[in-house]
């Protein structure tokens, strides 16, 4: 599945919460698997803002009348999001994708857990259709600050037979933090793996809690990847290979889904020792 760059139109943009939804008419992004993203221009042929924004990629359509569409989710964040907020059917919208190495699925029906933050989410539902379309026992637990941020509880509960919903602040479902409630999840639905994705924190306790029941999974993470194709080197994090060599490695090229037990999350925004091509220090 080769990226292409689509000059596509809004089809729709809604407000979802704290978030935004937007479908663009985009054909050729349909290929697009759970866990890949694409990168979409903003401020307009004139700007100075010549860095792509990256989206996880929500949903994508090859039918109907349009040819093909892609669906994102994002949240206002600075000035290029804010201009692609306010963009109306119609407009124009330049889109690479899809970019990215999506979730691996299973090769035989087992029972999984995917945990969601914030707007996160967005990927693990189109993953988690197709895990129940492979026989697979779907769990969920989805977790933001506050209600307004939580994306697709209505969708995930339709999926999943077990779920949790948590908010920091208790405006929706239980009050505390997301994965304060994933070792009941766990337990609850014999789970055999996780499918995660949300801020890096989350990401990391849910890891933990992985690693010490003996889980694999999957972790989608969210770094900023302001080229979306391996140039800029400003979403690096170190990450484990085969070998047990560390390497600092390209969300958006090698990623964004990684195992999980082989992310650094102590290390993120570091170069830790050991690195492959860390300085050394000299000896005094």
């Amino acid at each position: 599945m080769k990226p292409v760059q689509v000059q596509g139109e809004v089809l729709s943009i809604r407000r979802v919460g704290a978030y935004f939804e937007m479908t663009a008419v985009a054909p050729g992004l349909a290929s697009a698997r759970p866990g890949q993203f694409v990168a979409v221009a903003v401020g307009g042929p004139e700007t100075s803002m010549l860095l792509r924004r990256a989206f996880a990629i929500f949903r994508t359509s090859d039918r109907g009348v349009y040819g093909g569409t892609v669906t994102f989710v994002f949240a206002v964040h600075g000035k290029g999001t804010a201009w692609l907020a306010r963009r109306r059917p119609h407009d124009p919208v330049d889109l690479v994708g899809p970019l990215g190495r999506p979730f691996t699925l299973p090769r035989d029906p087992c029972n999984v857990l995917i945990v969601g933050g914030g707007y996160g989410s967005a990927p693990l539902l189109p993953l988690a259709e197709l895990l129940r379309a492979r026989g697979c026992r779907v769990d969920a637990a989805l977790g933001a600050a506050t209600a307004d941020r939580l994306f697709g509880a209505l969708e995930a509960k339709r999926m999943s037979t077990a779920m949790v919903l948590a908010t920091e602040d208790g405006s929706a479902g239980e009050r505390g933090l997301v994965t304060e409630f994933v070792p009941a999840l766990i337990d609850r639905g014999a789970s055999d793996a996780i499918y995660a994705c949300g801020p890096m924190g989350m990401l990391a306790a849910v890891t933990q809690i992985a690693m010490d029941d003996g889980l694999p999974i999957q972790v989608a993470v969210e770094e900023s990847m302001a080229c979306g194709i391996g140039v800029c080197m400003t979403c690096v994090l170190p990450v484990v290979g085969d070998d047990g060599t560390t390497r600092m490695v390209r969300s958006c090229v090698d990623g964004p889904v990684f195992r999980g037990d082989r992310v650094r999350f102590e290390a993120v925004g570091t170069v830790p020792p050991g690195t492959l091509g860390a300085p050394v220090e000299a000896a005094s």
